[in-house]
């Protein structure tokens, strides 16, 4: 009868166990990179004791060159700004845009306490008109909108256009492809259409919004509606092209079979053109909703509809010494705002393609 040796049996043990653990490392670096967080699987793989050396080049690669170069950006712009004198004063630095988006902050919270204090009013006069047998009132808050309101205006605002977009330029470039027809009459809109800038369509969206909406009383504000058709228009384009592209490049093999299982044309989009022109697909939509985040902030200026874009005209037109960097708190949140929502949308393209390369 064999017996096994108890120190090979832990050391085995400890290996199935470190195997699993690079399992699970490899697995998570796929949502890692999704989020842009490329940088902790190295960390986690050093820490495991899978080459810390090879490592260590990794995390100097993917997390302190990128650190660095954030450094020495704000390094130059502290030391460089001063000296830029603009009619505002000089151009704040680092310091002082912190300080702003700080003040940004506690003015937030100070305007969410007046509102639910002011909620707490409406609530009680309604508990004593209900008491005394009357009808309760309704009264809507009426303050100036906080930065972080503003900023969540922006956001529904692009993403209601943006579905629309999607819901319009999706089966228009499936149509393209799949109609000869459909490809004629249409190739000469969008090659019209798509260079068309945003400034231009504004005042036609907003006169013939305000044409079709005379009063602000129905469920979306006249100015949502401008903002979001005016996002609509221009950032359909690239989700209309790269379907139509990625329609186009369908392994000629598979279409050959839809024909030989004779698929109706429903079967054939949503078993066979659908699933393989994802990739593509989601590409035009990641550029999409960059094309229309950028639009949205333009749109509000122009137009002077709630969002960021008329928080960066008002502190324009304000003029204060604070102004200046309360815009540049205003650039940043665009900038990393932009950047979650390239992501968001590539967590979904990882959820619903088959490949990792976007």
């Amino acid at each position: 009868m064999t017996t096994v040796d108890p120190n090979f049996a832990q050391a085995a043990d400890r290996e199935a166990r470190r195997a699993r653990l690079f399992t699970r490392i490899n697995a998570a670096d796929k949502w890692f990179q999704v989020l842009g967080l490329s940088w902790v699987t190295p960390i986690l793989r050093a820490m495991a004791g899978d080459n810390p050396r090879a490592q260590l080049k990794d995390i100097w690669r993917l997390l302190l060159v990128p650190l660095l170069a954030i450094v020495v950006f704000l390094v130059l712009w502290g030391a460089l700004a001063p000296r830029v004198q603009t009619s505002l004063g000089a151009v704040p630095g680092p310091a002082q845009v912190w300080e702003q988006a700080v003040i940004l902050h506690e003015d937030a919270q100070d305007k969410a306490a007046s509102r639910a204090r002011f909620q707490d009013q409406v609530d009680t006069l309604n508990a004593r008109r209900v008491a005394n047998g009357q009808e309760p009132v309704e009264r809507a808050y009426t303050g100036a909108p906080s930065y972080y309101q503003q900023i969540w205006t922006s956001i529904q605002t692009v993403f209601f256009g943006f579905l629309i977009a999607t819901v319009v330029a999706v089966p228009l470039g499936i149509a393209a492809v799949l109609s000869p027809t459909a490809n004629a009459a249409l190739n000469p809109l969008i090659q019209i259409f798509k260079p068309v800038s945003p400034l231009a369509w504004l005042p036609i969206v907003t006169m013939i919004v305000s044409a079709l909406a005379a009063s602000n009383d129905g469920l979306l504000a006249k100015s949502f509606i401008i903002s979001a058709i005016t996002v609509t228009l221009c950032s359909l384009w690239p989700t209309l092209i790269n379907t139509a592209l990625g329609v186009a490049s369908i392994d000629r093999d598979l279409v050959n079979v839809s024909k030989v299982l004779k698929m109706n044309t429903w079967t054939k989009i949503t078993k066979l053109v659908l699933p393989s022109a994802l990739p593509l697909i989601f590409t035009g939509l990641r550029l999409s909703l960059g094309v229309g985040w950028m639009v949205l902030i333009a749109a509000e200026m122009l137009a002077q509809n709630p969002g960021l874009g008329k928080f960066v005209w008002d502190e324009f037109q304000n003029g204060s010494s604070s102004s200046l960097a309360r815009i540049m708190v205003a650039v940043l949140t665009i900038g990393i705002i932009g950047f979650l929502l390239d992501r968001v949308m590539y967590a979904l393209q990882s959820l619903f393609t088959f490949t990792n390369n976007r």
